[in-house]
C-alpha cells in the first residue's frame, strides 16, 4: 500500500468534511423540529392531522433516500416555469438546498417515530400525578413529558444522527463535493479506487467515533442511571 498516496488522498478528502458536517447537522436540526411536530400530530385528537403525519412518515421511510434526492433535484426541475412564477426556483436549482431538503425530510420521518416512541414511554401515572398538582398544557410537557421522553429517545436518535452523517455521501450524486464527491473526483484522476475509498471510509469512521462519544456523554449527563444500567457488568 502506498502510504504517500494515502496521505495525499487524506489531504484532498479532508476538504470535504466541513460540507459533510454542515449538511448532516443542519438537516438533523431542521429534521428534529419537523419530527417533533409530526409526532405531536400523530398523537393529536384531530385524526386528519394524524393521517397526514402517518402518510408523510410512510412515504419517506418507505422510499430510498437516493430516490428522494433525485426526485427533488432532477424531478422538480421539470416544473421550472411554475417554480419560477412562485419565486422559489432559486431554491430548487441549488444542489445544496435540494440535498438539505431531502436529508431533512428523510430524517424527520425517522425522527418522528423515535420522538413518538419517547412520548409514549412516559408513564401515565406520572402524568396523572402532575395533573393532580395542577400542571397542564405546556407546563406539563416542559417539566414532565419532555424530560422523560428525551431520556428514552436519545439513544435511538443518536443512531439516527450517525446514519445521517453516512447518508450525506449520497449527495455526491448531485454534484456536491463533500467527502464522497471528492473521492469520486480523485478516483477519476488517479484510477486508484481502493486507496481513495479506504481513506474516505477512515474519515467517516473518525467522524462517527467522535459523534458517538458526544452522544454517550449526553446520555451520561441527561440520564446517568440509564447509562450506568446499560454498561456491561464487571467480571471479578
Amino acid at each position: 500500500m502506498d502510504f504517500t498516496f494515502l496521505g495525499e488522498s487524506f489531504l484532498r478528502l479532508i476538504g470535504g468534511v466541513p460540507l459533510t458536517l454542515q449538511l448532516a447537522f443542519s438537516s438533523i436540526a431542521l429534521g428534529l423540529c419537523l419530527a417533533i411536530l409530526l409526532a405531536l400530530m400523530m398523537q393529536s385528537w384531530f385524526r386528519p392531522l394524524g393521517w397526514l403525519a402517518d402518510g408523510f412518515v410512510f412515504v419517506f421511510r418507505g422510499t430510498p433516500l437516493l430516490v428522494q434526492i433525485f426526485l427533488i433535484y432532477y424531478g422538480l426541475g421539470q416544473f421550472r416555469p411554475a417554480l419560477d412564477e412562485m419565486g422559489i426556483w432559486w431554491f430548487f436549482r441549488s444542489p445544496y438546498y435540494c440535498a438539505l431538503l431531502a436529508l431533512t425530510l428523510n430524517t424527520a420521518a425517522y425522527g418522528a417515530e423515535i420522538v413518538r416512541g419517547g412520548l409514549q414511554s412516559v408513564p401515565a401515572g406520572q402524568i396523572e400525578a402532575a395533573r393532580a398538582f395542577g400542571m397542564s398544557g405546556l407546563t406539563l410537557y416542559r417539566r414532565i413529558v419532555a424530560p422523560i421522553a428525551l431520556r428514552q429517545a436519545l439513544p435511538a436518535y443518536g443512531n439516527e444522527v450517525i446514519l445521517m452523517i453516512k447518508a450525506t455521501s449520497l449527495v455526491s450524486t448531485i454534484t456536491l463535493m463533500e467527502v464522497t464527491g471528492l473521492a469520486h473526483k480523485l478516483i477519476s484522476e488517479t484510477f486508484r479506487s481502493f486507496e481513495v475509498f479506504f481513506v474516505a471510509g477512515a474519515i467517516y469512521l473518525a467522524i462517527n467515533f467522535a459523534v458517538t462519544r458526544l452522544i454517550e456523554l449526553a446520555e451520561h449527563r441527561i440520564a446517568p442511571d440509564l447509562a450506568q444500567a446499560n454498561r456491561p457488568a464487571e467480571v471479578h
